[in-house]
């Protein structure tokens, strides 16, 4: 039986708090693994640059915004073209929020045609992915390589991109996937280097 504290409330037991702490840790040691291992890509194999690509703030059509209570509904999602930051062909649609205001919590939706490619890039806040549908290569550092890319997330897959950090991804199939964080949302692509492309 849980040990109760003195506001009556259940306690873990010291052992099932070690294994959950043991369990974190191990995470974040995973976590940290594969960003550190993949900060400084430099391989041939499937390279892919952004030296065309735009950057700047992710600005959303009023007519791309879900109405309130109606996420769930798949028909209310109003998908339109992707703001230009974004290579051309891929989809979008506002779930909540602004992701244009600073400070504002916003979620969005993209839906990505197979093999495109968000060329490597960072965004001044944590970026949040869940995959919806189909399957995410997601990789760290520079270059896009898919050979040594960090994960390949399914549906219900998700990963972080913490602040400042150089990623990139790659749709394999028809691709949804759900991008939420702290506005502003932008998108700072770089070269090889890890140095921020001119807009």
């Amino acid at each position: 039986m849980p040990a109760i504290d003195n506001r009556g409330t259940a306690r873990a037991s010291r052992p099932r708090r070690r294994v959950a702490l043991g369990l974190r840790l191990a995470i974040t040691a995973t976590l940290a693994t594969i960003i550190a291992s993949g900060c400084v890509g430099t391989g041939d194999a499937e390279q892919v640059t952004a030296s065309d690509a735009p950057r700047g703030a992710v600005d959303a059509s009023p007519s791309q915004v879900v109405p309130h209570g109606a996420a769930n509904d798949p028909e209310a999602v109003k998908w339109g073209p992707a703001p230009a930051v974004f290579p051309p062909g891929a989809e979008f649609a506002v779930m909540q929020g602004d992701p244009a205001e600073a400070g504002a919590i916003f979620t969005v939706r993209l839906r990505l045609p197979n093999d495109y490619v968000i060329p490597p890039h960072f965004h001044p806040a944590d970026e949040y992915v869940t995959v919806v549908q189909g399957t995410l290569v997601v990789g760290m550092g520079n270059v896009a390589d898919e050979a040594k890319a960090a994960a390949r997330l399914q549906r219900g897959g998700f990963i972080t991109a913490p602040k400042d950090a150089r990623h990139w991804s790659k749709a394999k199939g028809l691709t949804v996937v759900q991008v939420h964080g702290t506005g502003p949302f932008q998108i700072t692509y770089v070269d090889e280097t890890g140095q921020p492309l001119p807009r």
